[in-house]
This record gives C-alpha cells, sequence and structure tokens, in this order.
C-alpha cells in the first residue's frame, strides 16, 4: 500500500453553514474533519483513518515493522493501524486486531471483538499469532467525559492493560507501543517500562493534533519484566 504524508495546503479553508440540527461542537468537529490534510490524504490513500499516519511515522523514526513480524494490535478498529502493520511484514507476517468495537474485515488480518482485558480474548489472539508478538500496539482511548483528570486515569488504566498484555508474551527483543496523555500519572507505567526493555521514549508524531494532549511511549527491546 502507498503511504506519502500529506503536504500543507495553503489558503484553503473549507466552512460550514450554520445549522438549527446541529450543535456547535459538532459543526467544529465537521469543520475540522474538512480541513485537515491528514483526513484527506487517509481518504486518498486507502487508509480507514488518519491515524494510519501516526504509526506510518512512528515507524520511520524507531523502525518498529518489518517483514515476517507477529503483531498484536490492541484498540485497533476502524483498522488503520493494522492495514500499516499488514503492508509492512508482509505475507511472511501475521497481524491480529482487537477491539471492543467491529471492524470490517481487512484480508490478512484476523480481528477480534472482544475486550482485552477478558482472559479469553487475549488467548484467542495470541493463539491466532500463532506465537508470540514482537511488537504490541496500543492506540487504545477511552470515551472523554470532559474532566481531564478523570480521561487522564481512564486512559492510563488502558495503556497500563496494554502493557501487562506486552510484558506477559512478549518475543525477547521485541516492542511496546502506547498511547498516554501527558499529565503525570503515567510514571508508575514508565517506570515498569524502563525495567523491562532497553529503551524507552515519548514521541509525538506530527500526525497527532498540536492541541492533542496524547504521546506515545515506545518501549524497544525486550528483555523480561524485572518485578
Amino acid at each position: 500500500m502507498r503511504s506519502t504524508p500529506p503536504g500543507r495546503s495553503r489558503g484553503l479553508h473549507v466552512g460550514l453553514r450554520r445549522s438549527r440540527r446541529r450543535d456547535p461542537s459538532s459543526t467544529r468537529w465537521l469543520t475540522r474533519q474538512l480541513n485537515d490534510p491528514y483526513v484527506r490524504a487517509a481518504k486518498a490513500q486507502g487508509f480507514r483513518s488518519r491515524a494510519a499516519f501516526k504509526l506510518l511515522e512512528l515507524d520511520a523514526r524507531f523502525q518498529l515493522l518489518r517483514p515476517g513480524l507477529r503483531v498484536l494490535d490492541l484498540g485497533a478498529a476502524p483498522g488503520g493501524w493494522t492495514q500499516v502493520a499488514l503492508a509492512r511484514v508482509g505475507s511472511s507476517g501475521r497481524v491480529v486486531g482487537v477491539d471492543l468495537l467491529p471492524i470490517d474485515p481487512l484480508p490478512g488480518a484476523v480481528l477480534i471483538r472482544g475486550d482485552l482485558t477478558e482472559p479469553e480474548v487475549l488467548s484467542r489472539a495470541l493463539a491466532e499469532l500463532g506465537g508470540p508478538p514482537d511488537l504490541v500496539l496500543s492506540d487504545m482511548a477511552p470515551n472523554t467525559t470532559g474532566h481531564a483528570a478523570t480521561d487522564h486515569l481512564r486512559i492510563v488504566a488502558l495503556a497500563e492493560a496494554a502493557a501487562e498484555a506486552a510484558l506477559a508474551h512478549l518475543a525477547p527483543g521485541g516492542a511496546f507501543v502506547c498511547k498516554v496523555f501527558q499529565g503525570g500519572a503515567e510514571r508508575a507505567l514508565l517506570e515498569l517500562l524502563k525495567r523491562a526493555f532497553a529503551s524507552v521514549r515519548h514521541a509525538k508524531p506530527p500526525a497527532s493534533r498540536k492541541e492533542s494532549a496524547e504521546t506515545y511511549l515506545v518501549a524497544q527491546g525486550f528483555r523480561g519484566r524485572a518485578d
């Protein structure tokens, strides 16, 4: 699959007329989507979401994906990261995606609808991989409440659940990538990862909106958990 980062549009802005059927927040969201170059590029290049470019940019920086890898994609819906992983690992690799939401089929990937925290769901995903994952990805995010502290704690909880899966099952030398929100509550998670991986870094790919508090933890060189 061709993957070209979007260029910046000059002087182009799409506005929306006011509508009694749309509340102001919906109008702002639609306007942002219409004027987002990553949204347009995702549509043009056949990606299911603009988030695909986040993984492409992380991969360009950290060389996470290569042919033959087994990849576990947590919070996979609608499938943008799974698409990127499939293209990079090729026919010799294996990609399994898990999400609470349904995901339209993607040829070459196994997609499981279920809760990561339920043992049978994780067990099925690992069985479908056919061996320990070389890379665990998590772009999971909770439904937001609008209360910053609560939303931050929720996303850290999801990141911790993904980390537990990675620490329990990653192949030696493997890597783990997860989304967190900046705010400090992820300190315990960061320390846990530092003990288990040779390298742990924060990264905010260009495709991540500037106004968003999201960032990513990229842990590489799994050497086993120390706790």
